[in-house]
């Protein structure tokens, strides 16, 4: 059975954005074996410098590449490949059948991701060109993540 991880730097603060990820969680469970891993922020003050969110963001990479050991890593970043539902199951099918067990979908914190971990992932996703929270993010990728599942699945909760 695929393992799907869920890598977030930062937690989810509202209680309706953890019950919705709750669901989607619990509908996976059918599908495939699904975790989510939240991995801490780094803290930075008000206004820090670009060399400061930069010194962040590699800190963040090392916790994230090492989560995602041993895993196919796909970085959500805006300069990332924007993919429709359908596409997305076959990624994810395609992924499966060159020999990967596990994926592991990365969303950073609101600075983004580190260079570190954009490279060593073997696609970037764009979930949009659009602006969104990085909390609500991490509910529309698992959304996302049951569709695709539902698609390769002949489900029918994709229409």
């Amino acid at each position: 059975m695929l393992h799907i991880r869920v890598i977030c730097v930062g937690k989810l603060k509202e209680a309706y954005l953890r019950d919705a990820c709750a669901e989607y969680i619990k509908r996976l469970g059918a599908f495939c074996k699904i975790s989510v891993i939240e991995l801490p922020e780094s803290r930075l003050p008000d206004s820090p410098s670009a060399a400061l969110i930069e010194k962040a963001l590699e800190a963040e990479a090392q916790a994230i590449l090492q989560a995602a050991a041993g895993s196919a890593l796909i970085p959500l970043c805006i300069e990332g490949t924007e993919l429709t539902s359908p596409a997305l199951a076959s990624k994810i099918q395609e992924i499966a059948l060159t020999g990967h067990s596990s994926i592991s979908f990365v969303i950073g914190s609101s600075y983004g991701l580190s260079g570190l971990v954009k490279k060593a992932g073997i696609f970037l996703l764009s979930m949009s060109r659009m602006t969104f929270p990085h909390q609500l993010a991490r509910v529309m990728l698992l959304e996302q993540i049951y569709r695709a599942c539902s698609i390769s699945g002949g489900g029918k909760y994709h229409k």
